[in-house]
């Protein structure tokens, strides 16, 4: 249950960051990269087992798995890293508090 929790999350912050992207206009591939990393990141952050502060965790996860992006991304166009690492850090701790909460809140039913 608690990674399904963390797939549906992580499919609402999707959305919400990809948003911004389809307003700018950006390719469909960019939009697709984005939606489907953070569905990844709400399964990873839901299935983690790092002894950490919730907000912290996601936000770590997140930088984590979003790295090895950012280097091709700064190559091309490093202003775009500005608005990546604030979703990032915003979604990422978001994530790790949400799920942490809707987890223990179903699981301790």
């Amino acid at each position: 249950m608690k990674i399904i929790i963390g797939i549906i999350l992580g499919i609402i912050a999707g959305i919400i960051d990809v948003i911004p992207m389809i307003i700018q206009k950006l390719p469909w591939e960019a939009n697709l990269s984005a939606f489907s990393m953070w569905i990844v990141l709400g399964f990873i952050i839901s299935y983690s087992e790092l002894k950490i502060n919730p907000v912290l965790k996601g936000i770590v996860l997140s930088f984590s798995i979003v790295l090895p992006c950012a280097v091709l991304i700064a190559a091309k166009e490093p202003v775009s890293l500005v608005p990546i690492i604030i979703m990032t850090l915003i979604l990422g701790g978001l994530l790790g508090l949400l799920i942490d909460k809707f987890t223990r809140k179903i699981l301790n039913k």
